[in-house]
């Protein structure tokens, strides 16, 4: 009986490999393609938290002297010098305790810088805005000014949810 059990199932098997059995191998549909995983252009909500970061990464970055020109997206521990990615990124951890590349205070700050160098065109917006040598301290707090006020702007035409722990 095993043998006749084999029999029944290896000739099934040829049946779908040789395409003997047309309704055992058509094609599946393709599940529909998932969003992209790091999304440059991903818009997402705000929350008061947001002003926080922006003003706690002003904190951080508050002076030439502790301004990295040399970003490399690498906000190493203990750090004492920031670029404008590494002091928002700081800043995010310390306010909201996690960080998510993609966050809205990040992706305002990179929108801000889209809008003040429209002309340039920037593989990473804020480490190559932060090492440009034409961006000066002063380019860097408007930067700050600019996110905040975006941020504020949000927050009025979207409502402001409540702040997370």
């Amino acid at each position: 009986m095993q043998l006749a059990m084999k029999h029944d199932l290896t000739v099934l098997l040829a049946a779908i490999v040789l395409g003997a059995a047309p309704g055992l191998t058509q094609a599946q549909p393709k599940p529909a393609p998932s969003p992209a995983v790091d999304d440059s252009e991903v818009d997402p909500p705000v929350t008061a938290l947001d002003l926080e970061v922006i003003a706690r990464a002003r904190q951080l970055l508050n002076s030439p002297t502790v301004w990295n020109r040399n970003d490399t997206r690498q906000c190493p521990k203990p750090i004492t010098r920031y670029s404008l990615y590494c002091a928002i990124e700081i800043a995010t951890l310390e306010v909201e305790g996690t960080f998510a590349h993609r966050g809205a205070a990040m992706q305002q700050a990179r929108f801000v810088v889209d809008e003040v160098t429209a002309k340039r065109d920037y593989r990473h917006r804020l480490k190559d805005y932060n090492n440009d040598p034409t961006t000066t301290f002063s380019d860097m707090t408007h930067i700050f000014d600019l996110t905040e006020a975006r941020i504020r702007a949000k927050l009025a035409t979207q409502g402001s949810p409540p702040k997370q722990p």
